[in-house]
């Protein structure tokens, strides 16, 4: 598995919303949602020079909204399906929108089994010294054919002014 160290940018999305605890993942219901009513929000997304939407992101955040890591084991937090969009961009009615911050992080690149990616970057992290600084965030890249990619902040950055 292919696991670089990257600086994640400031990044806005808008999306669906959903809180998961113990037992419930909302993430299959938001994204149904959130696809379903894509046209609401196609004409915000963050394009690159082809036209492509350059992410589409399940973000997550601890619940008070601080993009601190998932409580009791990864089970109790904010999920957000949604697409990358312009910094000022207003969110429509019903959707929801986040700007993450910055942080220096580990890139998984995710091949096959989710789980398996999850706890290859949780233990890529311990090995190099390395402690969770906020919440894994997932990205799938149009331009890439979908390629999954998990994002394991281990510093935020400072936001510029």
């Amino acid at each position: 598995m292919e696991i670089i160290t990257c600086e994640l940018p400031a990044i806005s999305i808008i999306g669906m919303e959903g809180e998961a605890e113990p037992g419930h993942n909302p993430a299959p219901a938001l994204w149904e949602k959130a696809n379903a009513r894509f046209g609401e929000v196609e004409a915000l997304a963050l394009r690159d020079e082809n036209g492509v939407p350059v992410g589409v992101w399940g973000a997550m955040s601890d619940r008070s909204r601080s993009f601190l890591p998932w409580e009791d084991g990864f089970t109790r937090g904010l999920y957000l399906a949604g697409v990358q969009v312009f910094p000022e961009a207003l969110p429509p009615e019903d959707w929801t929108k986040w700007t993450l911050p910055a942080f220096a992080c580990l890139r998984a690149k995710a091949e096959g089994d989710y789980n398996a990616a999850f706890q290859a970057g949780l233990d890529e992290l311990t090995r190099r010294g390395l402690s969770l600084a906020g919440a894994v965030q997932e990205c799938q890249r149009p331009a890439e054919g979908g390629q999954l990619y998990l994002f394991f902040p281990f510093k935020r950055l400072r936001e510029e002014a």
